[in-house]
């Protein structure tokens, strides 16, 4: 068992690091009250190859793995959670949904564009009343001649408002059920394609979280992104390794909740001396730490073996989601308790923190799901 990391990982934890700090440190309380999506970084992101980490040089991507992946997007969720986030559904979701299942042409026209950063993903899964029962989509989608006709609506889609290219998930044959479900590549522009409402967050609110809407969206054959009937499959193994990014996300917010508890606490005086001298400090800094630690070994070892690509790794994803998002939720409370009163006012990173964890338990997957995908796999059922 091999756990240290290479020069070239270890650089660009650094590199990462040193972008965030510099470039979007000085904007995240701004951009976090304006709910001010960071167009302006996207081509920096771009640059550094971050938007495209997972993908061949072929097709534009960084050629890296997905150590490298979490490495990047828990550094950014160390400063703000919502880059991350961003990150995270363009690579993992949109991205990845045609990187896998995309033909070659359509690999060359959406995947390059969107792995060297010129254009910005979405992916649409979720619907008003098709959440964790994802197999209940009411989009539908009829052959009309050489395209497909869309009709409906979709919801909590990340980058709604500001993808280029979105992929979307519509019932082909209601009569088959989950396996009458397939996947779509729709561009922005597409007559009868757009944007919703724009959601007004508890947190992470410089990440866009929108409706897309589709009305007699007509759609070329030739967008169908794999098989027809498999869309929803799909989703479920582009879910898996989406997992582990909201793991990383979850991870890097909770090393930078704790972090800024040990600074406070570091500095903040009370009866004559650092509150870091109470042993109730101390106690909660060595159970955060602890936690967190356990919390990185469980998405290092998911993005490992995501890295084998010969091995499944649906129940080591879900367990390190499960875990580290509810890690991060606690040692936000903590931080925030650490900080007292001023863990409640927007001077300290505190508050922001425990504002925007709450979503890696609920996005992509709930911890109830997450649980139940263990057990199922645990139990060898389907």
């Amino acid at each position: 068992m091999d756990f240290t990391f290479t020069e070239e990982q270890q650089q660009l934890r650094r590199s990462v690091r040193e972008f965030a700090k510099g470039e979007i440190a000085p904007h995240v309380m701004e951009w976090d009250e304006a709910s001010h999506f960071p167009m302006e970084i996207i081509p920096k992101l771009g640059e550094m190859g971050l938007l495209g980490v997972i993908f061949p040089e072929e097709y534009g991507g960084a050629g890296l793995g997905y150590i490298e992946y979490v490495i990047a997007i828990e550094e950014l969720a160390r400063v703000d959670g919502s880059v991350g986030l961003i990150v995270a559904a363009h690579n993992s979701l949109c991205s990845n949904h045609i990187y896998k299942f995309g033909t070659v042409g359509q690999k060359q026209k959406y995947l390059s564009p969107l792995a060297q950063g010129k254009k910005i993903g979405a992916w649409s899964l979720t619907e008003p009343e098709a959440g964790s029962d994802a197999g209940g989509t009411r989009t539908t989608a009829r052959r009309d001649g050489n395209s497909w006709v869309l009709n409906g609506a979709k919801t909590f889609t990340t980058n709604g408002h500001y993808a280029d290219f979105c992929v979307a998930m519509a019932v082909t044959d209601k009569s088959k059920g989950s396996h009458g479900i397939s996947a779509f590549i729709l561009e922005k522009g597409m007559a009868g394609f757009k944007p919703g409402k724009k959601e007004n967050k508890l947190g992470m609110r410089a990440s866009d979280t929108s409706e897309v809407i589709f009305r007699d969206c007509r759609v070329p054959s030739e967008n169908l992104l794999g098989p027809e009937g498999e869309g929803f499959t799909g989703s479920l193994k582009i879910l898996d390794g989406g997992r582990i990014s909201i793991a990383a996300l979850a991870l890097g917010m909770a090393e930078g909740a704790l972090e800024a508890a040990v600074s406070y606490a570091k500095q903040r005086k009370q009866f004559g001396q650092a509150i870091s001298e109470f042993q109730a400090i101390q106690f909660k800094l060595a159970d955060m730490a602890t936690e967190v630690e356990a919390a990185r070994l469980l998405v290092y070892q998911a993005a490992w073996l995501a890295d084998r690509r010969d091995v499944r790794f649906t129940r080591e994803s879900s367990m390190a989601k499960l875990f580290a998002s509810e890690v991060a939720v606690r040692v936000a409370n903590e931080c925030v308790q650490v900080h007292g009163g001023y863990g409640f006012i927007k001077d300290y990173p505190a508050e922001k923190y425990y504002r925007d964890v709450k979503l890696c338990t609920i996005g992509e997957g709930t911890s109830e799901i997450q649980r139940l995908v263990i057990a199922r796999q645990l139990l060898g059922k389907k």
